[in-house]
C-alpha cells in the first residue's frame, strides 16, 4: 500500500453550504497524495446521501443533537455552545483513534466558524488551517467589523464603491441574526495563530481583495471548490459533490427535460438550502416568471408559500418545478440562459465558473455583497432592486431583470464576461495555476516529515 504524504482531518460547520466546499478541497488534497477524513455530525451522517465509491473517509462526531440536528436546538447560541462542547470532545476522539494507526492525523482543516478547533490541533501538536467559505472581500469586511468592535464607517478605505445596501446584513444585526453576527466575528479571534488561512476563492476573481486580506494574515486562495470534471478535469471521476443533505427522485427529470429545450432559453431559479422567501415575495416571483421558460427549485418547506393553484397551472411543456436539482448539471446544460440566485457564495462561484449570467436576488448574510460584485465588479448579471420600505422585489422589476440578462443590450457582454471568469477559474486550478500553486504550498507544509 502506497504511503500517503499526510492525513488531513476536515471539520466543516454542519450545513450544506459549508460541508460541500470543504469536501471538494479534500478531493484536491487526496489527488496530491494525502489521506483525508471528513467529519459529519451524527444527525447529518444519518440523513445524508453518500457516494460509497468516494476516496474520502468519513468520521462521525457530535454536536449534542444526534437525533434532531440544528432544528432541535432551543436557540442559535445554545446550538453553537453545545457544538463547541460536544464537537471538540468527539473530534479529539477521532484524532486519538488514529494516533496509533499507520496514518495518524497530521493537520486539521476546520471551518472558520469554529475557532475552537485550532486549540484542539495545538493540543495534539497538529498543523491547523481555518477554511473560510466566503469571498476575500466579505472576509475583509468581517475582519474590519471584528477590529472595530462590530461597527463600520463608510466609505470603506480601499473598497469605496461599497454602499450600505451592498454590505453583509450582519453589519446591522437584529434578533436571531445577532448570534450569527457574533459567530462571524469570532472567526478572527485566533486565526493569525494558524499555519495557513484558506479561502474558497481564486486569486484572479478576488485580486484586489486578496491583497487586502493578505496584509492581515497569510492567506491561500484554494478555490473554486467545484468538481474537477466541470473545470480543469485533473481529478478523474470527480463529477459531482457526492454528498447532499437534500435529494429527490424528481432530480432525474432535470437533464432529460433540459435537453428538450432550446439553447440558452431556460431561466434556472434556485435559492439554496437555507434562504426563506416571504409569502409575498414568492407570489411576486411566481407572477414575474409566468412568461418565461423556467426550471424552479422550490424546497418542500417553501412550497406552501406559492400562490394557490400555481403548481397546477404550470405549463409543463416549457416549465418545471422541482424540490431539488443537481445544480452543477443544470448550470452546465446548454439550455440554461441565466441563473436567478440568492447569491450564496457556493452558488455564485458555480454560476461564475460554469459561465452562466445571473439575476441576483440576495436575501441575507454575505449575499448583498456578492450581488454587488455580480453586477458591478464581475459584470456577469443584474441585481434585482427591492422596494426600500418592504424589502420586496416586485414582479415588474424581477421580469425586467430577467429580460435584461436573457435578451437585453448588455446580455452579450454578461455572457462574454461569464465565460472569461470560467476560463480564469480553469486556469487557476490547472497545473501551474494560482490555486494549484497554493494547494501545493499548503501540501508541502503539512506533509509528514
Amino acid at each position: 500500500m502506497e504511503k500517503k504524504r499526510g492525513h488531513v482531518l476536515a471539520v466543516p460547520f454542519p450545513s450544506q453550504g459549508h460541508i460541500t466546499p470543504m469536501r471538494q478541497f479534500c478531493k484536491r488534497l487526496h489527488s496530491k497524495g494525502f489521506k483525508t477524513t471528513h467529519t459529519l455530525t451524527a444527525f447529518i451522517f444519518n440523513t445524508v446521501h453518500l457516494d460509497p465509491s468516494s476516496p474520502i473517509s468519513i468520521a462521525k462526531i457530535s454536536d449534542g443533537y444526534d437525533q434532531g440536528g440544528f432544528s432541535s436546538a432551543g436557540s442559535v447560541p445554545e446550538y453553537l455552545q453545545n457544538f463547541k462542547t460536544f464537537g471538540s470532545k468527539t473530534v479529539a476522539d477521532v484524532i486519538r483513534k488514529h494516533q496509533t494507526s499507520d496514518d495518524p492525523i497530521t493537520c486539521i482543516v476546520y471551518d472558520s466558524f469554529m475557532p475552537w478547533a485550532l486549540d484542539l490541533a495545538r493540543e495534539f501538536g497538529l498543523y491547523a488551517a481555518p477554511f473560510f467559505t466566503q469571498s476575500c472581500g466579505v472576509n475583509y469586511i468581517n475582519y474590519l467589523l471584528y477590529i472595530n468592535h462590530g461597527s463600520l464607517n463608510l466609505p470603506i478605505e480601499d473598497l469605496t464603491f461599497l454602499e450600505p445596501q451592498d454590505l453583509p446584513t450582519f453589519v446591522t444585526p437584529t434578533g436571531s441574526h445577532l448570534a450569527y453576527f457574533e459567530m462571524v466575528l469570532q472567526q478572527f479571534t485566533n486565526f493569525k495563530e494558524a499555519d495557513f488561512v484558506l479561502v474558497n476563492s481564486f486569486k484572479e476573481l478576488d485580486l484586489h481583495e486578496e491583497k487586502l486580506l493578505s496584509k492581515v494574515c497569510p492567506i491561500l486562495t484554494i478555490g473554486p471548490t467545484v468538481p474537477s470534471m466541470y473545470l480543469d478535469q485533473q481529478i478523474k471521476l470527480d463529477n459531482d459533490n457526492d454528498l447532499n443533505l437534500f435529494d429527490s427522485k424528481e432530480a432525474a427529470l432535470c437533464t432529460a427535460w433540459l435537453n428538450t429545450r432550446p439553447e440558452r432559453s431556460v431561466v434556472y431559479i434556485a435559492f439554496g438550502s437555507m434562504a426563506q422567501l416571504s409569502r409575498v415575495q414568492m407570489e411576486e416571483l411566481a407572477s414575474a416568471v409566468r412568461s418565461f421558460s423556467y426550471l424552479w427549485v422550490v424546497r418542500a418547506s417553501e412550497e406552501s408559500k406559492l400562490p394557490s393553484g400555481f403548481l397546477e397551472s404550470v405549463d409543463k411543456d416549457k416549465c418545471l418545478v422541482l424540490k431539488w436539482s443537481p445544480q452543477l448539471e443544470v448550470l452546465s446544460n446548454k439550455a440554461v440562459g441565466c441563473f436567478m440566485t440568492h447569491c450564496g457564495w457556493n452558488s455564485t462561484m458555480e454560476g461564475l465558473t460554469l459561465g452562466v449570467p445571473m439575476v441576483a436576488m440576495p436575501q441575507w448574510t454575505d449575499q448583498p455583497m456578492n450581488a454587488k460584485y455580480i453586477q458591478d465588479v464581475w459584470k456577469v448579471g443584474v441585481r434585482v432592486k427591492a422596494e426600500k420600505e418592504t424589502g420586496i422585489a416586485m414582479r415588474e422589476e424581477i421580469e425586467f431583470s430577467i429580460k435584461e440578462v436573457m435578451e437585453g443590450e448588455r446580455s452579450k457582454e454578461m455572457k462574454k464576461n461569464a465565460m472569461k471568469w470560467r476560463d480564469l477559474a480553469v486556469k487557476s486550478l490547472s497545473e501551474g495555476g494560482s490555486t494549484d500553486i497554493n494547494i501545493n504550498t499548503f501540501a508541502s507544509k503539512i506533509q509528514t516529515k
